[in-house]
């Protein structure tokens, strides 16, 4: 049996087990499970890409951070309690640095390709 089925079953016997608990408690167990499932899938799913193929999928991320800050921002304008608040604030934050370390990351990895400014030079006027 793989982790992944182990943590499966894991969860769904945790979750049967607290069906007699309040609906409150059920649904924060709903939430509990979903996350951990989704860490132990991401987990499985990134250490299965080689890595030469790791900086491009990184850079194709960005995209996907860029609509997480978007939803953090909306989340931020429904909040009504000062907990909601702090929280919404935190996650722009954080989506933020997320989105802005990615791009300097992507614009660093690019740089490596390109050539000096001197063989850049010595190969243009080659070319005329």
């Amino acid at each position: 049996m793989t982790g992944l089925a182990i943590s499966l079953h894991a969860a769904l016997a945790a979750q049967n087990a607290a069906v007699a608990a309040s609906p409150h408690m059920n649904q924060v167990l709903e939430y509990l499970t979903v996350f951990i499932l989704s860490v132990f899938v991401g987990i499985e799913v990134i250490s299965k890409v080689p890595s030469i193929l790791h900086t491009p999928l990184m850079s194709g991320s960005n995209a996907i951070h860029g609509v997480i800050l978007v939803g953090a921002m909306l989340v931020l304008g429904q909040a009504t309690t000062t907990p909601e608040t702090i929280l919404g604030v935190l996650a722009v934050f954080l989506a933020t640095l997320n989105v802005v370390g990615g791009f300097v990351v992507t614009d660093r990895m690019l740089e490596m390709f390109k050539g000096k400014p001197q063989e850049r030079k010595k190969r243009d006027e080659g070319d005329a």
